[in-house]
């Protein structure tokens, strides 16, 4: 039987006590005496990045977030006069397909992503041939020592030592001494621990049929052995009666049971697991829709949640991971070559919105309708390189001069016209 509903490892704890205490007694002798942790402190389960997982909320947001930085499409560029070029070959191959022979583009993106997004940070070693990249390695974070010798930066995996510039490295959050780093689960520990709490009191309290701790009142036997063998002689009367499904047990003369604390609908428990949802989708800026919290949506807001994603969270970690790439792919000094996301593969789904986007572009000028068809993965056709733009669209000052209207003729100009024309 628990007496008192507080401290996460309250099952583990001994039942012994002493045998009284005074009334004028301070508050950590009375939590001695309750069996509750010392100074009303309760201490939350402790949180890890495998406990953390078997949140729904944090396992959505780390899903969520790391599959759509991965099936973003990433394409290598070269400026040529002025003007980006998408080129393919090796390295769009590496980026956009197949980064080695074991790992599919997508898979690898994704497994740095749940390295930012669990421990702070994602990993991979760059194989070159003399200066060209040939391959793309993942690397286990959590395996991985970052040092600094000579005042460079180095990575180390078991035996093998790499430079920096040679392993893509992106971090959630850099700590003061430029190695270590930030992840959003040793941040919010507490926050999910909060969570991780209410799972377990849930669960605890459905498992056990709906019982709330309670409390014996009542003449008790007195010392800490006799107490004990009372406490063990209820809790196994009510687990004998819920067992055999009766509605009632025995109790002694005298004797008799009262809650402790107070039940979940009293408690607001939906309301703050509730809460706990928004607090895990601000420790990652998602927007709370986007982990299936719909309490407060409606059908603008949810579009305008759809926008601030783009805007306030994909496009910021995009730019990361690109001067990442450019960084480490073709050096401090490249010029001509760039990695950039296609982040208009975000509107793949929506597909009114993207047609009529590409359509007035087209009917601006601002791409040509091969481009356009690229966009859909669709072959150019042959006269589809050249811009167009609507005809009713013209410079400034550009419009012809309209002639003076003719009036239409009467009798008396007619007779004046004659007349002219035999003096003539």
């Amino acid at each position: 039987m628990r007496l008192w509903p507080f401290g996460g490892e309250r099952e583990q704890r001994s039942m012994e006590r002493p045998g009284e205490i005074a009334s004028a007694a301070s508050w950590d002798e009375w939590a001695s005496f309750l069996g509750v942790a010392g100074g009303g402190r309760v201490d939350l389960p402790r949180v890890t990045v495998e406990t953390a997982l078997e949140v729904p909320a944090v396992f959505d947001a780390v899903n969520f977030l790391s599959r759509m930085m991965a099936t973003l499409p990433l394409h290598a560029y070269r400026s040529a006069a002025g003007e980006a070029k998408r080129v393919d070959g090796e390295l769009q191959m590496l980026l956009n397909e197949a980064p080695n022979d074991e790992w599919t583009s997508a898979d690898w993106r994704r497994y740095m992503w749940q390295g930012v997004f669990t421990g702070g940070r994602g990993v991979s070693w760059i194989e070159r041939r003399g200066v060209r990249p040939v391959a793309i390695w993942p690397m286990d974070p959590n395996q991985t020592t970052v040092g600094r010798r000579g005042g460079r930066r180095y990575y180390r995996i078991g035996a093998n030592e790499y430079p920096a510039a040679d392993v893509i490295d992106v971090t959630f959050a850099l700590r003061p001494d430029q190695l270590a780093a930030y992840g959003p689960i040793h941040v919010g520990r507490k926050s999910i621990g909060l969570a991780i709490a209410m799972n377990d009191f849930a669960a605890g309290f459905f498992a056990g049929g709906g019982i709330p701790p309670m409390a014996l009142e009542g003449p008790l036997p007195q010392g800490p052995d006799a107490f004990k063998r009372a406490t063990e002689q209820i809790q196994r009367a009510i687990e004998l009666a819920r067992k055999a499904g009766r509605a009632f047990f025995g109790m002694p003369p005298g004797h008799s049971l009262k809650p402790v604390g107070i039940d979940p609908d009293k408690g607001q428990m939906t309301e703050a697991r509730l809460f706990q949802i928004q607090e895990i989708a601000r420790l990652y800026g998602l927007p709370p829709v986007f982990l299936q919290d719909l309490s407060k949506g409606t059908f603008s807001n949810t579009e305008q949640q759809d926008l601030q994603l783009v805007k306030h969270l994909v496009v910021h970690w995009a730019v990361i991971f690109e001067q990442q790439l450019n960084l480490k792919l073709f050096g401090q000094r490249r010029r001509a070559r760039e990695i950039k996301h296609n982040l208009e593969g975000l509107q793949r789904g929506d597909f009114k919105s993207r047609v009529e986007g590409i359509a007035r572009q087209i009917q601006t000028a601002q791409i040509t309708p091969n481009e356009a068809r690229a966009l859909e993965d669709r072959p150019p056709l042959p006269d589809g390189d050249t811009l167009y733009i609507q005809g009713a669209t013209v410079p400034l000052g550009s419009q012809p001069v309209e002639p003076a209207p003719v009036e239409p003729a009467t009798e008396d100009t007619k007779d004046l016209a004659d007349a002219e024309t035999q003096a003539a």
